[in-house]
């Protein structure tokens, strides 16, 4: 059963200096417990998708177009585009039936209140709890994602936490209200290599204990290779693939993708033969005709990449798609004719 459906999704910045097509009409679900991977270049609108899901997307962005659907408790369907984003029924949803993990925990703690202040508030405000059964239960929750001493850590202050413990709390804070959707921005961007594989451990554990959702935002592969069911590609605020995780990483069929894959560090590979996607991504406020990946492609055709841009294309089976000419019938490619 499908949870979160966004359609055609769009957001823009409007700004002096022109506008920002961030997320550029993008398409794709989160089904009940699954983990949905979303991954691309910095830049590419990952996190702007995230933040239109939650309604904090910062002025001057703002929605112009699309639908994102998310199914409630008792089966209703509710378009979070279209809701007030300081309203009431946006603000129980918000932390309640989706909650979300940022990159840095430093910064979305606040610094004058505890990590037991601010988990707290959270179980109170979205499970009506009070005071002392708030803190039981935010205790519970730090002990569970592997925090030692939890009783203790609820006095403790973001600053007085390393990186790996800080992001921990954040995760606590996330799952102490029991949300039906999980996104995870980017969890272990700031942390090493050691207490990542500990974090993506504990948050896959966590999801099928729970039996929640997950939108995993990143820019690693192994990560989302490890991690997701589906996948799907962002470039320039665009969907160009997305399929299963094994469908999509063993047959990439965008040239984009193809490239992301290619450019992995390999043990097979002699020193120096590394490769990388050439040129670099566009002026965000210059709009690309055709095919957004075309003036970077090593497969482009003049003439069809740089005109309409190109629909998804089913390939392999219905569950994978590719937005490339490359993948349209014959007489599309060469302009109508067979």
């Amino acid at each position: 059963m499908t949870l979160l459906d966004v359609t055609d999704l769009k957001v823009h910045f409007i700004l002096d200096e022109g506008v920002v097509c961030a997320v550029d009409g993008i398409s794709f679900h989160v089904d009940e417990g699954e983990i949905v991977g979303l991954i691309g270049e910095s830049g590419c609108g990952k996190s702007v998708t995230a933040q239109a899901i939650m309604r904090i997307i910062p002025n001057p962005g703002r929605i112009i177009g699309g639908n994102i659907v998310l199914r409630a408790d008792k089966g209703e369907n509710i378009d979070l585009a279209r809701l007030d984003n300081k309203g009431k029924r946006i603000r129980s949803i918000r932390g309640g039936s989706i909650s979300m993990i940022f990159q840095e925990p430093m910064t979305s703690f606040s610094p004058v209140y505890t990590i037991g202040n601010q988990i707290s508030e959270a179980a109170r405000i979205h499970r009506g709890m009070g005071k002392r059964e708030a803190r039981l239960l935010t205790a519970e929750m730090l002990n569970k994602v592997g925090i030692p001493k939890a009783s203790e850590r609820l006095d403790a202050y973001p600053f007085q936490l390393s990186g790996g413990m800080r992001q921990r709390a954040m995760i606590a804070m996330a799952l102490c209200t029991s949300p039906r959707i999980l996104i995870a921005d980017e969890p272990t961007t700031a942390l090493d290599v050691t207490i990542q594989a500990q974090i993506l451990d504990l948050v896959k554990s966590l999801q099928q204990e729970m039996g929640m959702s997950v939108l995993l935002i990143s820019h690693d592969l192994g990560v989302i290779s490890e991690m997701c069911h589906r996948v799907a590609v962002m470039y320039l605020g665009r969907i160009v693939e997305s399929g299963t995780v094994e469908s999509v990483f063993e047959n990439p069929s965008h040239p984009y993708t193809q490239a992301l894959m290619n450019s992995i560090p390999k043990m097979s590979r002699r020193s120096g033969d590394l490769s990388a996607i050439r040129g670099s991504v566009p002026n965000p406020f210059e709009r690309v005709t055709g095919c957004p990946f075309h003036p970077r492609c090593e497969h482009v055709m003049p003439g069809r990449c740089d005109q309409g841009r190109p629909p998804e294309r089913v390939l392999v089976d219905e569950n994978h798609h590719a937005a490339c000419l490359l993948h349209a019938p014959t007489e599309a490619r060469v302009g109508g004719r067979k």
